[in-house]
């Protein structure tokens, strides 16, 4: 008897953990485990936080600006959506405007916001409705130079309109000796550099200098380059490339760009108690003093480029997607909202401080991420 009874205690033990064993190996199955049962892209997507399409294509192309950004962003979404198939092709502002009105990608990419004309233009490619745009990151433009034995220089509005048209064309020119006193300024000829291609990036470079500047600007800013003299370079990386190789160059780009390359960058003179520097979080409250004036779904914003504000870089940008509002492609449309669903998330925003651009306000995310919801 006392040998069938502990026998029997024997035999529930072993069901007991063989049961134990099932239940686990079944919540394994369903978080994804490494049993072989679950699924790899629900391990990554639960990990990333991510809530993934269930298949599909998204293509975007254009700025050059959220190039880098965008590179974190496809990675850390296909990482965790295997199935979903991600491309950006940085072409610059005008391109990707251009690509979106053809009906070639799913969403644009560009510095500026649209024009009139192509919100008309877009309802051929958005049946029922029409593209607007979605501001997705901020981020400073970094003023770069390549000048030896100068690794601080401070310029403000005037003086930098001047040295983009031409008007001043020598380092050891008096402006910029009197907001750098002290720093011994060699007679070498300027080399400032511009984009050739259309840009987002020149068109707020531009806009900087019309609002902070206008008497020594007197251009209308556009993607297209205006002003006088100095030499050229497609997209930020080339012209960030061209500065760097070049004793005396000045340019304009991305703050990513000037980083990567440890490159120095100017301080602007804003009218604030001290020059401010370009950084994150310096860029991050001048984006804080834009206002929201888009319409009919539209998240245009209005930055102030002559905000004299402490700590406030005044030359930033907005990167905005362009979309449909209505009229997307069923075949392209979940992968495109669960994408742009990330990017505007708390964990798609966190990356961005690595790559040296800066997250949007909350109020502005809360409006991006409402939008996102209602795409059809």
């Amino acid at each position: 008897m006392e040998f069938r009874r502990r026998l029997r205690q024997r035999s529930l033990a072993m069901a007991a953990t063989l049961a134990a064993g099932t239940l686990l190996l079944s919540a394994c199955s369903l978080l994804g485990g490494d049993d072989g049962t679950g699924s790899a892209q629900e391990t990554g997507a639960v990990r990333a936080n991510i809530e993934c399409a269930e298949k599909g294509k998204v293509l975007g192309a254009g700025s050059t600006a959220q190039q880098n950004a965008m590179k974190l962003w496809t990675k850390t979404y296909q990482d965790a959506c295997k199935p979903v198939q991600v491309a950006y092709w940085a072409q610059g502002s005008t391109a990707g405007v251009s690509k979106f009105l053809l009906g070639n990608t799913a969403f644009g990419g560009s510095d500026s916001p649209l024009k009139p004309s192509h919100v008309e233009q877009s309802q051929q490619v958005c049946p029922g409705g029409r593209a607007i745009d979605l501001p997705m990151l901020g981020g400073p433009i970094a003023i770069g130079y390549n000048l030896s034995n100068v690794p601080d220089l401070v310029l403000d509005a005037p003086t930098l309109a001047k040295i983009f048209d031409a008007k001043i064309t020598t380092w050891n020119d008096p402006a910029i000796q009197a907001l750098n006193p002290g720093a011994a300024l060699p007679a070498l000829p300027i080399n400032a550099v511009h984009r050739t291609d259309g840009s987002g990036t020149t068109k707020n470079f531009a806009a900087y200098l019309a609002g902070a500047a206008p008497k020594q600007w007197p251009y209308t800013p556009e993607n297209e380059w205006k002003g006088q003299g100095g030499s050229g370079a497609s997209g930020s990386e080339n012209l960030a490339n061209q500065v760097q190789s070049t004793d005396g160059a000045i340019g304009y780009f991305e703050l990513s760009f000037a980083t990567a390359r440890k490159m120095h960058t100017v301080k602007i003179a804003t009218g604030a108690p001290q020059p401010v520097p370009a950084s994150v979080e310096t860029a991050t409250a001048g984006i804080a003093t834009a206002e929201l004036v888009g319409e009919a779904g539209d998240l245009t914003l209005k930055l102030d480029y002559a905000t004299k504000n402490d700590g406030a870089y005044p030359i930033v940008l907005i990167t905005y997607e362009i979309v449909c509002n209505k009229g997307n492609k069923p075949e392209t449309l979940p992968a495109l909202k669960s994408f742009l669903t990330y990017t505007a998330s708390e964990k798609g925003q966190a990356v961005l401080a690595d790559a040296h651009y800066s997250r949007l306000p909350p109020v502005i995310l809360t409006k991006v991420r409402q939008a996102i919801e209602t795409l059809s």
